[in-house]
C-alpha cells in the first residue's frame, strides 16, 4: 500500500525503546518507563542488541534525567521529535552509536514524498493520542533499576552491561533508617562509621511498653538526620551480650555518642526529651558555618553558568577550515547547530557524535594553530545542548575534551589569540552538562587542564575579552563547587587546586583596571570560593596572608556597580 500511497516502499512505522536493568524507557507523553514489553504498544516486533557500555548507573540517570528537558510532553512530533529520536539519543550517550539508520530516517522518507507532506498534519493528530498514552501504574516499575544493564529495540533496542554500583550515607550505609544491631561486632561497626560525627544507641526490648511509645519518633528522627548521624536501635532480648558491654538495667534507655567518645546518657520514653537531645547532638556534630548567619544576596544563591552561545555566520566559518570544511562531520554539525538555533533543541535530532569527536581531535593533532579555531568554534556552538556535552561525559579519559585543552595549554604563550578565546568559551559551555562538569572537576588531569587554562589565561595583558572569558571560566568552575557545598556540604575541588586558584584571581584582581565585566567575575569567583570555605583550611589561611580583604577593598573606586559585591566578598573574607 506504501508504494502506492507514496511511490516508496515501507515495511513498518517503528516505535522504538531502550531497556535497561529490567526497565523499558521511552518517550510519548514525556520519558515513561515501564517493565520491558508491558507498554500500550504491546511485545516488540524486533529485538535488536547494542552491545555494552562501562557507565556508572547514576551517571546514566543523571543523563536521562536531564534529557525529559528536551523530551517533554508538549514537544513530541511524530516527524520530528519522537521515540525514535529519543532512542537514538540515548543509545548514543550509552554506546557511542545510535539506532539503525533506517528507523531514525524513517519520517523523512515519508516527508519526502508529497503525498506524505499532504497527510503530515492528519496523520500526526491521528496517532498522538496512541503514542502519548499514559503507562498503567500497575506495569511502571516504583524503583530506578539496578543490576545488569539491557535495552530493547522496536522495536526496541538492546544494551547489556554491569554497571558499577554506589552507595551512599555515612560510609556507605543506608541513610535516613534506624540501624538494628544484634551483635557487638554489628554495633561496633556502626559505631565506627560515626567516628567523625554522631551517634545515638536506643536500648529497647520485647516486652518494654514504653519503649514502643518513642519508636515513631526515633525513626521520624533518624529519617531527619539523614546522613549527618548514625541512629541505632538494640533489643536486649536478642543482645544479651551487648547489654552486658554496656551496663544497661533499664529501657527505653539512649547512649549518644560525638566524634566517637560518649556524650550523654539518659533513661525514659520521653518523647520531647529524646528530640531535643537527638537534635542538639547532630548540631554539635555539624556546627553551621559562620556564613550561613550572614545576609549575602550574592553568594548564597545558586548560579547559573555562564555560556556562550552566540552563532556566527557558519558559512564563513566553515571557509576558514580550507579542505577541512568539506568533511561530511562538519556539514552534520553545521545542520545541527542551525536546526537547533531555527526550531530548537527538540527539533535538532542529535548527528553521530562519535563521528564528529573524532574529527574534532584528528584537526587538532594536524591543523596548525593559527587555522585550528574555526574547529573549535563550530564546536563550542554545538556544545550549548547538553545532549551533546554530556555525551562528552561517557567518553574514555573526556578524549576530546582533554585534547582540546591540552592542546591550547601546551602551546602556552605561543597560542594565538582566536585560538584562546573560542577554547576559553567552549571550556565554558562544558558546564551546560552538570555530570560531565562533576567529572571534570573530580578528574585531577582534566581539573588541572581547565585550571591551566583559566589561570594562564587571566595574565593576559593584552587582551582584555581573553581575561573576561578566563574570569567567566573561573566563575564557572568556583560556581559549581560551590553549589555542591551548599547542597552535598563537600567540594568537588581539591584543597590545593582552590589555593592556586585563588593566588591566581587575587594577583590577577590586583591589576585588572580595564574591564568591569572581568572584575566582576574576578570577585563573584572569590567570594563563591570563600564562602563556606572550613575555617581553619589552608584557603583562609592563604586570604590572610595575602591579605585578601585589602585586595577587595582596594577596588572599591574601580566602579560603583560593584560596591556591593565587593561588601559580600570582605564579609566572607574576615
Amino acid at each position: 500500500m506504501s508504494q502506492s500511497f507514496l511511490g516508496t516502499y515501507i515495511d513498518a512505522v517503528y516505535h522504538t525503546a531502550l531497556v535497561f536493568g529490567g526497565v523499558e524507557y521511552f518517550f510519548g507523553a514525556g520519558i515513561q518507563q515501564t517493565y520491558p514489553g508491558a507498554t500500550h504498544h504491546g511485545r516488540p516486533i524486533e529485538v535488536i542488541p547494542l552491545g555494552k557500555t562501562d557507565l556508572p548507573l547514576e551517571i546514566i540517570l543523571e543523563y536521562l534525567d536531564s534529557l525529559k528537558e528536551i523530551y517533554t510532553v508538549e514537544s513530541y512530533d511524530l516527524f520530528a521529535h519522537n521515540c525514535n529520536n529519543f532512542t537514538n539519543d540515548f543509545a548514543m550517550f550509552l554506546l557511542g552509536k545510535g539506532i539503525p539508520e533506517h528507523i531514525t530516517s524513517l519520517p523523512q522518507t515519508v516527508l519526502n514524498t508529497p503525498f506524505g507532506q499532504m497527510l503530515k498534519p492528519q496523520l500526526d493528530s491521528a496517532v498522538r493520542g496512541i503514542t502519548q498514552a499514559p503507562v498503567a501504574s500497575a506495569t511502571s516499575p516504583q524503583q530506578r533499576p539496578t543490576g545488569n544493564l539491557s535495552g530493547v529495540v522496536g522495536g526496541q533496542s538492546s544494551v547489556d552491561r554491569m554497571h558499577s554500583g554506589f552507595a551512599n550515607g555515612v560510609n556507605g550505609l543506608p541513610t535516613g533508617e534506624v540501624h538494628k544491631a544484634t551483635t557487638l561486632n554489628k554495633l561496633d561497626t556502626l559505631l565506627k562509621s560515626a567516628k567523625n560525627s554522631c551517634a545515638v544507641i536506643f536500648f529497647t526490648s520485647a516486652t518494654c511498653p514504653p519503649c514502643k511509645l518513642v519508636y515513631p519518633a526515633y525513626d521520624e528522627l533518624a529519617a531527619e538526620a539523614g546522613d549527618k548521624a548514625v541512629l541505632i536501635k538494640v533489643d536486649l532480648s536478642e543482645a544479651y551480650e551487648i547489654g552486658s558491654k554496656y551496663q544497661v538495667r533499664a529501657t527505653p534507655t539512649f547512649m549518644s555518642f560525638l566524634k566517637g567518645e560518649k556524650e550523654n546518657e539518659w533513661v525514659g520514653a520521653s518523647e520531647g526529651q529524646l528530640r531535643g537531645n537527638v537534635r542538639m547532638l547532630i548540631q554539635m556534630a555539624h556546627p553551621p558555618h559562620p556564613h550561613t548567619n550572614l545576609r549575602l544576596r550574592t553568594l548564597q544563591r545558586r548560579h547559573k553558568s555562564v555560556t556562550y552561545s552566540k552563532i556566527p555566520p557558519l558559512e564563513k566559518l566553515i571557509a576558514k577550515m580550507g579542505s577541512q570544511g568539506s568533511d561530511p562531520a562538519v556539514a552534520a554539525l553545521k545542520d545541527f547547530i542551525c536546526a537547533r538555533e531555527s526550531s530548537g533543541a527538540s527539533d535538532a535530532p542529535l548527528p553521530s557524535l562519535p563521528t564528529i569527536t573524532a574529527f574534532i581531535v584528528q584537526s587538532i593533532e594536524t591543523t596548525a594553530p593559527d587555522s585550528l579555531f574555526p574547529v573549535i568554534d563550530l564546536f563550542r556552538c554545538a556544545l550549548v545542548d547538553q545532549r551533546v556535552s554530556g555525551y562528552l561525559a561517557s567518553e574514555h579519559s573526556h578524549n576530546t575534551v582533554s585534547n582540546i585543552l591540552t592542546r591550547t595549554n601546551m602551546l602556552s604563550e605561543q597560542c594565538p589569540y582566536s585560538l584562546r578565546i573560542v577554547t576559553l568559551q567552549l571550556a565554558c559551555n562544558l558546564f551546560t552538562s552538570p555530570i560531565l562538569a562533576t567529572q571534570l572537576l573530580q578528574n585531577g588531569e582534566s581539573c588541572t587542564n581547565l585550571l591551566q587554562l583559566a589561570t594562564s589565561s587571566l595574565l593576559d595583558t593584552a587582551h582584555p575579552p581573553v581575561r573576561v572569558a578566563a574570569a567567566s571560566l573561573a566563575f564557572n568552575i568556583v560556581a559549581f563547587n560551590h553549589l555542591r557545598r551548599l547542597e552535598e556540604k563537600e567540594d568537588l575541588l581539591r584543597e590545593s587546586a582552590q589555593v592556586e586558584l585563588i593566588a591566581s584571581l587575587l594577583e590577577v584582581l590586583t591589576n585588572e583596571n580595564e574591564s568591569k565585566d572581568c572584575v566582576r567575575g574576578l570577585l563573584t569567583a572569590i567570594g563563591l570560593l570563600m564562602y563556606g570555605a572550613p575555617r581553619r583550611g589552608e584557603l583562609v589561611e592563604l586570604c590572610n596572608v595575602l591579605d585578601a580583604r585589602e585586595t577587595v577593598k582596594a577596588k572599591k573606586s574601580f566602579s560603583d556597580d560593584l560596591k556591593d559585591l565587593m561588601l559580600e566578598v570582605e564579609q566572607v573574607l574576615v
